[in-house]
């Protein structure tokens, strides 16, 4: 633990939910939040305790990565992490929603360094769907720049200074991820959820999640469906748009300035928020079937390695029984 660790005061999380992307967790933190006995901020995923990847790189799949000031919001030191937390009332669960957190190499040690008693909350999904679901994020994100799932993960071309591979296939190393927080954690401490059982019975998978945090699980939470995946009616027209947002360009520049003194800023980012969902972007087209083939025939080791760590069988659940990897 770090000098700077002991000396700032503050109330530390009790739980977190450490990741994946494009797997829940947004929906997770908004019906968490909503629970009289537990406290989460508004800044979803601090990244606090994920520094060892780099800010481009964990928060290229976050859906608040659109925003211009996403970097600079984020705490940089360990008292401006704990000043998220101070408005939490005494007796509330403090928790907060990070899933850079899961492929993070520190992050799980770091944690358990501040708070040993801490409960971890994974949600993983199936790996094909997860990579296609993240690489339309990314593109949504504007850190990606091929628009072919297979071709940016075969080029490792996601704009974030040769980490591209991490950003994809080094992803779904589930069960050394797992590993990482079982190695500082006890199994109690460690709640391992499948994205399918969350989409599947979300009120079932809510409950589970709120007995393991020790509060009420009656609570009604209304269901959350949040951040779905959604890809571009036009690049051309994203691209606009997204300049327009950042205040980037010559013309977005102009825009922005004038919009400034016309136009509060809370209800500038709305509009374009809302040009964006309505106009910019549609649900996204089913992904090649090819493609997922190969994904899946990639990951069936780990899936069948995943299955025997957790006692559940996910090859059976995420279709892997009927993928060859030897197969052309």
């Amino acid at each position: 633990m770090s000098s700077e660790s002991q000396r700032a005061p503050g109330r530390v999380p009790d739980f977190f939910v450490v990741g994946h992307h494009k797997s829940g967790t947004t929906a997770m933190y908004q019906m968490l939040r909503r629970h009289p006995q537990i406290y989460m901020p508004d800044m979803k995923e601090p990244e606090f305790f994920g520094r060892d990847l780099s800010r481009r790189a964990a928060a290229a799949a976050s859906p608040d990565r659109r925003a211009p000031t996403y970097a600079q919001s984020r705490p940089r030191s360990y008292a401006e992490y704990l000043a998220l937390f101070a408005a939490a009332e005494p007796d509330q669960r403090v928790g907060e929603a990070s899933p850079s957190y899961l492929a993070s190499p520190s992050a799980a040690g770091a944690i358990a360094a501040v708070q040993p008693a801490a409960r971890i909350i994974a949600i993983l999904r199936e790996p094909a769907s997860f990579l296609h679901s993240l690489h339309l994020q990314m593109l949504r994100n504007h850190v990606q720049s091929e628009p072919d799932l297979a071709k940016a993960i075969a080029g490792e071309d996601v704009g974030c200074g040769g980490e591209g591979r991490h950003e994809y296939l080094g992803r779904v190393r589930y069960v050394e991820q797992l590993s990482r927080y079982h190695d500082v954690f006890s199994a109690e401490q460690v709640l391992v959820l499948i994205y399918d059982d969350f989409r599947s019975d979300n009120q079932t998978a809510i409950r589970s999640v709120l007995r393991f945090l020790d509060v009420d699980a009656e609570v009604p939470i209304r269901p959350v469906d949040a951040n779905p995946s959604l890809a571009a009616r036009s690049r051309a027209l994203d691209r606009w748009s997204h300049a327009l947002r950042t205040g980037r360009g010559p013309f977005s520049r102009g825009v922005k300035t004038t919009s400034k003194v016309l136009i509060p800023q809370r209800m500038r980012r709305r509009a374009i928020s809302t040009i964006q969902r309505k106009v910019v972007y549609a649900s996204a087209a089913a992904p090649e079937e090819s493609v997922m083939l190969e994904l899946r025939k990639r990951f069936k080791p780990e899936v069948e390695s995943l299955s025997e760590y957790l006692n559940r069988d996910l090859v059976a659940l995420w279709g892997y029984d009927a993928v060859d990897p030897s197969s052309e």
